[in-house]
């Protein structure tokens, strides 16, 4: 049986295949440790989405199994058929406006400070 995480690969290579659809995003203090995993998932065209949160500060969440297994089981009880995700750390995993003041750069990850987060997928 193949690994959680190449299953979610496979799923996400599989394309845009309807709805429903799920993202999965991870973010971390800086691009070599994820601590924050972001799972968005869509029933229907123009859904606000169902949002799950999972964090870990010792372990990378893109390789935790717990982690990898709830996200799995999440999609199968939806029936998700598109899944984006991409590997690569996607910025800081504090949200502005609640972790920080709007408009700052986050204080605990001076990493992200003037960085373009969407530059890494390039």
């Amino acid at each position: 049986m193949a690994t959680f995480i190449t299953q979610l690969r496979k799923k996400a290579k599989g394309g845009d295949q309807g709805f429903p659809k799920a993202t999965l995003a991870f973010y971390g203090p800086d691009d070599k440790r994820a601590t924050k995993a972001v799972l968005g998932i869509f029933l229907r065209e123009g859904d606000e989405g169902t949002i799950h949160r999972y964090f870990n500060e010792e372990k990378d969440v893109r390789y935790h199994l717990g982690v990898q297994a709830d996200v799995l089981a999440r999609l199968r009880e939806h029936e998700v058929r598109s899944l984006i995700m991409v590997d690569k750390i996607f910025g800081c995993p504090h949200e502005e406006g609640i972790d920080y003041p709007s408009g700052e750069a986050c204080p605990k990850c001076p990493y992200w400070k003037d960085r373009d987060r969407f530059s890494a997928f390039d």
